[in-house]
């Protein structure tokens, strides 16, 4: 899982990605590709 500083650009490179927020932290989630996991805060 990548921590990345900014999820928007990450979430578009896959038309799968979503973005979740979890207890305050940002999570980029794809069940089709999971390579594309990451995570914020």
């Amino acid at each position: 899982m990548k921590v990345r500083s900014s999820l928007k650009s990450l979430k578009n490179r896959h038309r799968d990605c979503k973005l979740v927020r979890r207890k305050g932290i940002l999570y980029v989630i794809n069940k089709t590709d999971p390579r594309f996991k990451a995570k914020q805060g």
